[in-house]
């Protein structure tokens, strides 16, 4: 790598390269924002021969996504095989310095246009006082010029001011002219490098993420491949689905893993653009059968549900592989591996390294071999009961509600099918979320919040009328009213994992029996996806060693 180089350009160089379309605005830099008043105590700065500070400039053959020229002026594309600046520090004032003094129109982002033509160089001023100013409604005719028409105005135009101020006008040009840019070239560095170079200068602003970078590093507009758009577009046909709340880090992890069986940010970041473009369509077919199949085959309605969005990574690896529907070998291997992931807090740390070890497994799964685990699952009801704290965020907790949701949990009004929604599901508190047992009824029975507040006295449902009529009313009263309405009560309940109302103690109000059932109802349910391995029957015996121990020490 060479070292960054200090350099310099005058004035004509600079703007000859920004107008050959040699000077880039990158992407990831922010919009142009500084005001004409800013812009022109710059000019004011230039004019007097201060310092204004250095340029940045990433020299390089590669073509980023550039979303904007300097001052959103259409300025021509380079030549391929040609070198490229794009900068990285010094966006706001190369954009003050082009736009001052060609006097080109600037549309900002807010649909506002400033015009710096209206830039203007006062003759009457001494060298102390502001020279370049924005309004000359107060100034007397023939004691001002317009910084556009100084630089590139005739001789003509500039002879008919009088005579007292021609030296001084000679004199401005010349040192705009003259004026010698300081600039730092960065030459020869990967993508990864520049932008951490762009990060640690921009100290005070927001990191980078990967998929910025990416954005910018694989554009090609001869291909036509945008990585923004092309997320975009495949978010607008996720929301129909309720998918649309995956990330984008999600899709490089993908792309990343088909290419390398890698996804560390280091590995994301050097992947070849033309590999990268060429694997997209396809991986993006992968990741949406992933999708249909976690709707279809797991009936998991909407991604707020998924105990990991990055769940859909290693399903899509497995569907890039083997696009049509899995065989009979591989449908009970997958859901193994879904539910082992999902209530063992697979992918809550690490998650690249682990995402790394875990397309392995699916591709023996692939090869219709069972994979190897290194982490137990416990289903058994007492675990259930223990370890069932109800919050939304936890993995286990969705899992669980994905067991729900499988089972296309039904009204209790009218047994109609609950409509799930991702807004619905962001806070604990969703419409979607309904204690059976009120919280308010058990905690005036003195009931403790960790046994009221667990995921197996939890059901889905849609009807916030629902809520208005339980209230804390115990549910042998207001089961009582829905068993009325609903005639099909019993199909009802059971799309809830409630059995039998009064084996479930529902008509007595016996909370416990009913979580005692219910987690039998949920672990039968789950041995059902599960394959049972001896690496969980070994950690089973071990915390029943450990309870036993507890059990003595305390008598």
């Amino acid at each position: 790598m060479i070292l960054p180089s200090p350099t310099h350009s005058n004035y004509t160089n600079l703007l000859t390269d920004i107008e050959r379309g040699q000077v880039k605005i990158p992407q990831f830099q922010r919009d142009f924002v500084w005001t004409m008043q800013k812009s022109a105590a710059l000019l004011d700065s230039i004019l007097k021969g201060y310092p204004v500070g250095t340029f940045i400039f990433w020299s390089t053959k590669d073509r980023l996504r550039s979303v904007r020229d300097l001052g959103n002026t259409p300025l021509p594309e380079p030549k391929d095989g040609e070198t490229v600046s794009f900068v990285l520090d010094g966006q706001q004032r190369l954009t003050s310095l082009y736009a001052s003094l060609r006097g080109i129109k600037v549309e900002r982002n807010s649909g506002k246009t400033d015009d710096f033509a209206d830039m203007f160089i006062t003759l009457d001023t001494g060298e102390d006082d502001q020279i370049v100013v924005t309004e000359v409604g107060d100034l007397v005719e023939g004691t001002w010029i317009r910084l556009r028409d100084l630089i590139h105005g005739s001789f003509q135009q500039l002879a008919a001011y009088p005579a007292c101020y021609h030296e001084r006008l000679s004199e401005y040009r010349r040192r705009i002219e003259s004026y010698d840019f300081s600039i730092i070239l960065v030459k020869d560095v990967p993508i990864d490098v520049a932008t951490e170079i762009f990060t640690r200068i921009n100290v005070g602003g927001k990191p980078l993420s990967v998929f910025e970078i990416m954005v910018a590093k694989t554009y090609d507009e001869s291909r036509e491949f945008d990585l923004a758009e092309k997320f975009e577009e495949l978010v607008a046909r996720l929301e129909p689905l309720d998918y649309e709340t995956v990330s984008d880090a999600t899709l490089l992890q993908l792309v990343s893993l088909i290419l390398t069986k890698d996804c560390k940010k280091q590995t994301i970041l050097k992947l070849g653009k033309v590999a990268f473009i060429d694997t997209w369509p396809r991986a993006v077919d992968a990741f949406e059968r992933a999708v249909e199949f976690f709707r279809n085959s797991y009936r998991i309605p909407v991604s707020q549900l998924l105990p990991y969005n990055t769940l859909l990574v290693p399903f899509a690896y497995f569907f890039y592989h083997h696009p049509d529907k899995p065989s009979a070998d591989q449908r009970p291997l997958l859901e193994d591996f879904f539910w082992r992931c999902s209530l063992g807090g697979r992918y809550s740390s690490a998650v690249e390294s682990k995402l790394a070890q875990d397309v392995r497994r699916i591709d023996r799964i692939l090869d219709n071999k069972s994979p190897d685990y290194d982490w137990a699952v416990d289903i058994s009801p007492d675990f259930l009961l223990d370890n069932g704290w109800f919050n939304a965020g936890r993995s286990s907790i969705k899992a669980i509600l994905c067991l729900y949701a499988f089972h296309q949990p039904k009204s209790f009004s009218d047994n109609s099918i609950v409509s799930i929604r991702n807004y619905w599901l962001k806070q604990a508190n969703s419409k979607n979320y309904h204690h059976f047992f009120p919280r308010a009824y058990l905690g005036k029975k003195n009931v403790e919040e960790w046994r009221i507040n667990n995921i197996l006295n939890i059901t889905i449902v849609d009807d916030y009328l629902n809520k208005r009529e339980i209230r804390a009313k115990p549910p042998a009263t207001y089961m009582k009213t829905f068993k009325k309405s609903n005639k099909v009560l019993a199909t009802t309940m059971a799309s809830h994992l409630i059995g039998d109302l009064d084996g479930f103690g529902v008509w007595e109000n016996d909370y416990d029996t009913f979580l005692a059932e219910r987690a039998r109802l949920v672990s039968e349910e789950l041995s059902k996806r599960i394959i049972s391995r001896q690496i969980d029957t070994d950690g089973q015996a071990a915390r029943d060693d450990d309870y036993e121990e507890e059990a003595v020490s305390f008598e």
